[in-house]
């Protein structure tokens, strides 16, 4: 049952009466739809970079979860109710939630760890939905600035100054699978780094032989060069590796 007057109102649900004063009541029926669709919008545009890069966490992922903790984070105060000294029970609980959620983006790989990027950047989505919920928009849509700015411009910055090691995965074709394989691990050891693991096939005459290398910008530069010196190689294609970070 819901009873409407002038300067309050009260929600009866089953053993358990919520009270709101005129304010909160202007907040519930007005600021809430801004509050969730801007979450939403930044969410989903932090999500759109993470989708371009072909990461795990896309659109759709850190859109909820944006939209989820400003909604957590707006009913926080909501259900404490007028006279409670704690409004942010519930959104306290927010950012553990998002661990645990974070927790299942990293990955060991070998000898790497991967999907950090991906699990802080859910957890700064978090703060940013929460900040919505509580009505600072301008402290949001800053924040949300500074992580694609993060995501991109520091990103490149580390790859033009050769600080950013990047998995690419090299296909190299030619008509003899020993000689290449030899050439490969040549390059490999002048570069001082260990080939680890070789995947062998044949389209009739012709042979690919494919392998995975972490490196630097110049360091993959200057592996496409020396294998495209090989006599022994025909043709080198070079594939960016799909792996969260």
């Amino acid at each position: 049952m819901i009873a409407s007057r002038s300067t309050a109102m009260t929600i009866q649900a089953p053993g358990h009466m919520l009270s709101f004063n005129a304010v909160e009541e202007a907040i519930l029926t007005g600021g809430a739809a801004g509050r969730l669709l801007l979450a939403a919008l930044l969410g989903g545009m932090i999500g759109l970079d993470r989708e371009y890069h072909h990461k795990p966490s896309g659109v759709r992922t850190n859109l909820l979860i944006c939209f989820g903790s400003a909604l957590f984070t707006f009913l926080s105060a909501v259900v404490a109710g007028e006279g409670s000294t704690n409004k942010g029970q519930i959104a306290s609980n927010i950012v553990q939630g998002i661990g645990f959620l974070g927790a299942g983006l990293i990955l060991h790989n070998r000898d790497r760890v991967s999907g950090l990027t991906s699990a802080a950047t859910v957890w700064a989505v978090a703060s940013i939905g929460m900040a919505c919920g509580a009505g600072l928009y301008i402290p949001a849509v800053f924040s949300a600035v500074l992580v694609l700015v993060a995501l991109e411009g520091v990103g490149v910055l580390e790859r033009s100054a050769n600080l950013k090691l990047y998995a690419v995965i090299y296909e190299v074709r030619g008509p003899d699978a020993v000689k290449m394989s030899t050439a490969i691990l040549h390059a490999m050891d002048r570069m001082k780094r260990r080939l680890v693991h070789l995947e062998q096939d044949n389209i009739g005459e012709l042979n690919r032989i494919n392998f995975t290398v972490y490196a630097t910008r110049k360091g993959h530069d200057q592996l496409q060069a020396t294998l495209n010196a090989s006599p022994v190689i025909d043709e080198v294609l070079m594939f960016p590796h799909v792996e969260d970070d």
